[in-house]
């Protein structure tokens, strides 16, 4: 059921501080920086190989949301449901619609489907801030 672990979004408070330190600091190569509904969100790439990371500024929280990539979403739903998972928030990112689960500790997974194939090169070099 499960594809790739693609992205770990990562809550900040100031978006533009933590970019600033990951790429300058840490040495993460920039991948985007956007500034949409009334938020931020930076992704950079520690290495080429999957997950990236994204710097949110609207995620709620201290832990990190792991988001996976799944072929079919709402057979992914439909299998965990029939498991006893309890599915939580439905979301959109800039790749497709996803949601995350809701896990009985402080945990968070997601999955997301990939339904806009062009996202990566759409966003790619985007710099808002």
């Amino acid at each position: 059921m499960f594809d790739a672990l693609d992205f770990v979004y990562l809550p900040s408070r100031d978006v533009a501080v933590d970019l600033k330190h990951f790429t300058d600091q840490v040495g993460a190569e920039l991948v985007f920086a956007i500034e949409a509904f009334g938020t931020r969100v930076a992704m950079v790439r520690l290495s080429p190989d999957p997950p990236a990371l994204l710097l949110a500024g609207h995620l709620e929280g201290d832990q990190p949301v792991l988001v996976h990539r799944v072929a079919d979403l709402a057979r992914a739903i439909t299998e965990l449901e029939d498991r006893g998972v309890e599915i939580g928030a439905r979301f959109e990112i800039p790749h497709g619609p996803g949601v995350e689960l809701v896990s009985p500790g402080p945990q968070r997974l997601a999955l997301y489907e990939l339904t806009r194939h062009d996202a990566p090169e759409r966003l790619a070099n985007r710099r808002d801030f």
